[in-house]
């Protein structure tokens, strides 16, 4: 055991590599490190980065120049990079970067305390970014413990299959494999065991669970079975692909009574000769359909997508289908971005002749609509009561508390820690961007 260091982690990207810090985290801890909130004086810092974006992964580059000064200081500080990155780049990554360390891919995160301490005791820069072979990989989900935590992500399946256009998860998180039912079902009784209340099911393709295991369950089963499990009050998942949410697992939200009413359903484009550039498996009325039945079976679901804008040959009467889409649906909330060019996806060949004025134009278009959209459903929700599950003391300070709605939106208000994991029903007073300010319900606990 070491004598205990200090680290610093900084998390860039999605909700996957929010779960593999949070495994990082408890690897160091089980090193003898502890977790600090500056950089500054740490032994060890990292970043777990994400390559889905051509910014994010300028922002990695960015951020490891702020660190330079600190190595320079103390030539003693590791510096490492994980995540998506880090897979892509390899060795790259110490050839581009004199001071950096440490390089750790994807699937690799295991053997990052191991790799640490080499770098401590031989001086020598490493990286680590093979791919896992499927027995290997299923030996290595980790269980997650609940802390003092009200709510926790639980990893059902990694890796894609899809292989869309324009996407480099298949390259940098791997081949689609699902974790054990009985597993995942034996950790979330033993998280609600331990007052956790709501689990958010994550992969980076859920709606694909089980399908490529013979005698697996499907994925609307096992959220059946998680249903059935005493405790937890709240569920909800993520990341859904359009092409795989079969009428089955559309009927859970209208069964489950813990399922949440809010999917983020990423439809990427809304039209069809765009959609099959990008290889997503569906077209705009196959979408269109499967949200007016998620709408039929509860009527009250907010959806959440990504959008894309400016993909290689993308005109203005596709751009106009986007639109028009998202008009249809009506999004309470739209992660849009700009087409970036990623290397080796099959996208990165297709001739991009599209200028950048008319791209970043249609992108403020696309971000005047939704938010136009998003303030109909903020300001919809004044003066309304909802049930929130409150997860802990507010960042807004002041006494006051925060929990989410059904529909995953924060809620603010004044309130006692004793709430913490409870579902209470608080008037929404105030509607801002990106949370709500409510109060509690007199006399309704």
């Amino acid at each position: 055991m070491y004598m205990e260091k200090t680290f610093y982690l900084e998390t860039f990207g999605c909700q996957m590599n929010v779960v593999d810090s949070e495994r990082i985290v408890d690897l160091l801890n089980g090193a003898g490190y502890r977790q600090v909130e500056a950089a500054a004086g740490a032994q060890l810092i990292l970043l777990n980065t994400c390559a889905v974006r051509d910014k994010a992964e300028r922002k990695v580059y960015g951020h490891l120049g702020r660190f330079k000064p600190l190595k320079d200081e103390n030539p003693a500080i590791i510096l490492g990079v994980g995540g998506c990155v880090a897979q892509q780049e390899g060795e790259r990554l110490l050839e581009k970067i004199g001071y950096l360390d440490l390089v750790f891919g994807t699937h690799n995160v295991h053997k990052l305390p191991e790799l640490v301490r080499n770098v401590e005791e031989n001086r020598t820069r490493c990286h680590e970014t093979d791919f896992l072979d499927r027995d290997t990989r299923l030996q290595l989900f980790p269980a997650r413990t609940a802390g003092d935590a009200t709510t926790r992500f639980v990893t059902v399946m990694q890796g894609c299959d899809n292989f869309c256009s324009y996407c480099v998860v298949p390259l940098v998180r791997g081949r689609e494999l699902s974790r054990p039912s009985g597993e995942i079902l034996s950790e979330i009784g033993a998280l609600s065991e331990s007052g956790v209340k709501e689990v958010t099911l994550i992969g980076q393709n859920v709606n694909s669970y089980g399908c490529k295991e013979d005698g697996e369950l499907s994925f609307a089963r096992l959220l059946t079975e998680v249903h059935a499990i005493e405790g937890i009050e709240r569920i909800r998942f993520t990341t859904s692909h359009p092409k795989d949410l079969s009428d089955e697992l559309i009927d859970c939200f209208g069964t489950l009574d813990k399922l949440c009413h809010h999917l983020h359903l990423p439809v990427q484009c809304g039209s069809n000769r765009i959609l099959s550039a990008m290889n997503r498996g569906y077209t705009r009325e196959q979408y269109l359909g499967k949200v007016r039945r998620l709408k039929e079976v509860c009527p009250d679901i907010r959806l959440t997508s990504d959008i894309i804008v400016g993909f290689p040959g993308e005109t203005e009467e596709d751009f106009n289908d986007t639109l028009t889409l998202m008009e249809e649906v009506r999004y309470t909330d739209v992660f849009s971005f700009l087409y970036s060019r990623r290397p080796g996806t099959a996208a990165a060949d297709l001739a991009d002749d599209l200028d950048p004025g008319v791209r970043q134009g249609r992108f403020d278009r696309l971000l005047a609509l939704q938010e136009e959209t998003c303030r109909q459903w903020r300001e919809g929700d004044i003066g309304r009561e909802l049930s929130v599950l409150v997860e802990g003391e507010s960042r807004q300070g002041n006494g006051q508390m925060f929990g989410r709605t059904t529909w995953n939106r924060i809620v603010n208000f004044e309130g006692g820690k004793d709430l913490v994991g409870t579902i209470v029903p608080v008037r929404i007073v105030k509607a801002y961007r990106n949370s709500h300010l409510g109060e509690l319900v007199p006399g309704s606990f």
